[in-house]
Formats: structure tokens, C-alpha cells, sequence
């Protein structure tokens, strides 16, 4: 997993429900934990782009509800500065379901836009999405 270019913060908190923007069954997914997270004591894990968390299915194919799956974090409302000084946000909140921790993707097609600094992090990613802001 490499460092991230650019200064994205970290708006996600946990209990935070995510859109799923691939063809994996899950719709939206509620935010459970965040990987590799290092924080005050008692205070809530937050994830941003390039974040792998760890959620449950709130809304899917009958065989995916309630189960727990990993997923990374492809696009956030909360604007974000590039180095080059360009500021992104997106409409929504969106994550990908992966595999492992690797960050390879269980479906086979992104549908929307997907922020550069995640492909660069996983570049597994970037194989299968459409559009790259």
C-alpha cells in the first residue's frame, strides 16, 4: 500500500453508510471499523479516499445482507486538496468491495467517477473503473 500524493482528510466516521459502487451484490454497507487506523484512546476510527474499512451489508442480494466484508474507499463529499493545489470533492460517499487487504476488487466493473489518489494506492482498481478524477 503506498502513501497518498496529496492532503485527503479523514471525514468517514464509523456507523457511516457507504453507496457501493461495483457489481459485487451489496448496495450500501455501514461503516463497522477502519484498517490501520491510529488514533486518541476512546475516540472513533474516521476513514477517507484510500482507506480500507471494514463493513456490514445494510442493503444487497439476499445472500450478502449482514455479512462482513472489507471495502476501500473510492469517493467523499468533503473537498480535498491535490499537491498541484486543485480541490475535489464528489457528490457522494462510495466504497468498493475488495478481497483482502491487497485491495484487489470482488466485482468486475465500477460504475461512476473513482479518485485518483485510490487507484494509486490499489492499482487493481484502476483496471476495472470507467471514469478517474
Amino acid at each position: 500500500m503506498r502513501a497518498l500524493s496529496s492532503n485527503v482528510g479523514r471525514p468517514i466516521p464509523i456507523g457511516a453508510s457507504l453507496k457501493v459502487t461495483d457489481n459485487s451484490g451489496a448496495k450500501i454497507i455501514k461503516v463497522v471499523g477502519v484498517r490501520k487506523f491510529r488514533g486518541s484512546k476512546k475516540r472513533l476510527s474516521k476513514a477517507g479516499i484510500g482507506d480500507i474499512i471494514v463493513g456490514a451489508v445494510q442493503k444487497g442480494k439476499p445472500g450478502m445482507k449482514k455479512q462482513v466484508l472489507l471495502a476501500t474507499i473510492v469517493r467523499q463529499k468533503k473537498e480535498f486538496k491535490r499537491a498541484n493545489g486543485l480541490r475535489v470533492k464528489f457528490e457522494d460517499n462510495a466504497a468498493v468491495i475488495v478481497s483482502d487487504v491487497a485491495g484487489v476488487p470482488t466485482g468486475t466493473r465500477i460504475k461512476g467517477a473513482v479518485a485518483k489518489e485510490a487507484i494509486d494506492r490499489f492499482p487493481t482498481i484502476g483496471k476495472i473503473s470507467s471514469v478517474v478524477v
